[in-house]
């Protein structure tokens, strides 16, 4: 019946709107974007409840006090870094939409090779853009990503010294934070075996959970990275493709000159030979 052919009609035309929707979706970047989200979230959440931790830890058994002056103590560092985290996670934020928005820009120049030219032009120039500045924040993130397994390299120090006290009776093992700079060197901070501290330490969960967050941060700053190289990737593609839908739509351009040039020359000499044989 007719309603049926129109039904039909209606759910083809439907799949078909679809289908041109998903085809212009830049699944790469998509890609890249879900990992860069996932690894800045991990990397400041877990680092900015791992910098509370830390707090925690060394208030509680190090006995280590905030400076009652404006100095620049581990304490203010530990917020410094707190303020650095929420700038990271608002900054890329938006830097993850604007590549998302710069891949599908891409590739509806890319899939509209015959479209304006002005188009792939802008399209290549904010390609290159952010090829470059992908590449800076590569670099940061691997110096991010070496910075964040010094916590993980010092928790672990406490962690193995907690398991060889338990492991070797009568041992006299200490941790002393100036041996990484947490605390000037005229200061005496540190745990032995022998002190109560040091027991309540290595039976608390402030130390296994600061511990595993600064690992988990560690793990999203990795990610972080591998997104950026992921991105390194997919704007290099975007920009020789654009790149190369500029050269065709130049040669279609000088196709087209000279087919229009030919008809005129053909169309003249046909005008003058009709005139000649009237």
């Amino acid at each position: 019946s007719s309603e049926d052919l129109l039904f039909m009609f209606s759910c083809t035309g439907c799949s078909e709107c679809c289908l041109k929707c998903l085809s212009g979706i830049p699944y790469a970047s998509l890609i890249a974007t879900i990992l860069l989200y996932a690894g800045v979230a991990l990397f400041c959440g877990c680092g900015h409840e791992a910098l509370s931790g830390t707090v925690t830890i060394l208030q509680t058994y190090f006995d280590v006090v905030r400076s009652p002056v404006d100095a620049l103590d581990v304490f203010t560092m530990i917020d410094i870094f707190k303020y650095v985290i929420y700038g990271v996670a608002a900054a890329f934020f938006v830097y993850g939409i604007l590549l998302m928005v710069e891949g599908f820009f891409t590739t509806g120049a890319i899939r509209d090779l015959y479209g304006d030219f002005k188009i792939t032009t802008c399209g290549r120039c904010v390609s290159a853009w952010f090829i470059m500045l992908t590449y800076i924040f590569m670099l940061a993130w691997l110096g991010v990503t070496a910075f964040s397994s010094l916590p993980v390299f010092m928790y672990f120090n406490i962690w193995n010294t907690c398991q060889n006290a338990t492991l070797v009776e009568s041992s006299n093992l200490c941790f002393d934070l100036r041996q990484f700079g947490i605390v000037s060197i005229g200061e005496e901070k540190r745990l032995c075996t022998a002190s109560e501290n040091f027991i309540k330490l290595c039976e608390s969960n402030e130390l296994d959970l600061t511990f595993h967050l600064f690992v988990c941060a560690l793990a999203g700053a990795g990610a972080a990275v591998i997104a950026m190289v992921h991105y390194l990737m997919v704007l290099s593609a975007n920009w020789a493709y654009v790149k190369d839908a500029c050269r065709m739509q130049k040669y279609e351009d000088i196709k087209s000159k000279e087919e229009q040039e030919l008809h005129d020359i053909h169309s003249t000499r046909s005008k003058e030979r009709l005139n000649a044989y009237t």
